[in-house]
């Protein structure tokens, strides 16, 4: 993007993402977790960007998103919104910061935009969740819902890779979250053809991870999208870089380099 294109860019809110659905403009959508990152992808020109309780795994390498803590997801928020001029920044609500009753998810939630900066909250469910949704609309809170596999329910399905084939209840689960006043939904390993209908049903917009074409936009994990993580290879994920090997690389030049008393030379010291 070049600084023409920064200068006309408007910030993303709410209504201009929820109208994103109507125009057919595809969105897009990546996780970050603190303000380099979301400084670079937000230059980059991406509409959204989610600090995901995937921070759990990804930035605090645990094995589920578990552990996180809302205090954790706020730091990490912070530094997220303080860096972006034009994404619309959303924050997940962490496990067992909202299922224990609404009242509960809008003081978690408040805290979030009040604490971060950030303009909307993410949670897990659709059905079950749709009193919650509700209460934080009605509070002016935007939420986002995930249906699909939730990786809050690990514990339930045994295993993070379950995939969603449910059609009725996945159908149910979107129209629940966006009858109670959600703005948008992730999809997450959905197959393609149910996601697609689910699309066509809601009228707001779909985010999809593992969930095909179909839907009104994609999300990704930014460090499994730039080759940044190992051992994590879904059938949906694309590497569009790889960091990792870049970076190693990089680091053993500079270990080589100062072992051998080639760094710093003349043109890197101070005179």
């Amino acid at each position: 993007m070049d600084e023409t294109q920064k200068a006309k860019r408007r910030p993303m809110t709410v209504p201009r993402f929820v109208r994103a659905k109507a125009d057919g403009r595809k969105l897009t959508m990546l996780t970050a977790y603190d303000y380099l990152w979301a400084q670079m992808l937000d230059e980059a020109g991406v509409d959204s960007l989610l600090v995901g309780d995937t921070l759990g795994m990804v930035v605090q390498g645990r094995d589920t998103t578990l552990p996180v803590t809302l205090d954790q997801i706020i730091y990490h928020g912070e530094m997220v919104a303080r860096a972006v001029r034009h994404a619309l920044v959303i924050v997940d609500l962490p496990f067992l910061t909202y299922q224990v009753s609404p009242q509960q998810a809008i003081e978690s939630a408040g805290r979030i935009l009040k604490e971060t900066g950030a303009t909307a909250v993410k949670l897990e469910g659709g059905v079950q969740q749709a009193k919650t949704i509700e209460a934080l609309t009605n509070a002016d809170i935007p939420v986002m819902a995930h249906v699909g596999l939730r990786p809050q329910a690990v514990r339930m399905l045994g295993r993070m890779s379950a995939i969603q084939r449910e059609s009725d209840r996945l159908l149910a689960d979107a129209k629940s979250a966006a009858d109670a006043g959600a703005f948008g939904i992730v999809l997450e390993l959905i197959p393609g053809d149910i996601a697609t209908a689910i699309t066509e049903a809601v009228a707001v917009p779909t985010i999809g991870i593992g969930a095909g074409p179909g839907c009104d936009g994609q999300v990704l994990v930014t460090p499994d999208m730039f080759g940044m993580t190992t051992g994590f290879e879904p059938k949906f994920l694309k590497r569009y870089a790889d960091l990792r090997s870049t970076i190693q690389q990089a680091t053993r030049e500079y270990v080589s380099e100062v072992r051998e008393g080639q760094f710093p030379d003349a043109a890197h010291t101070h005179q």
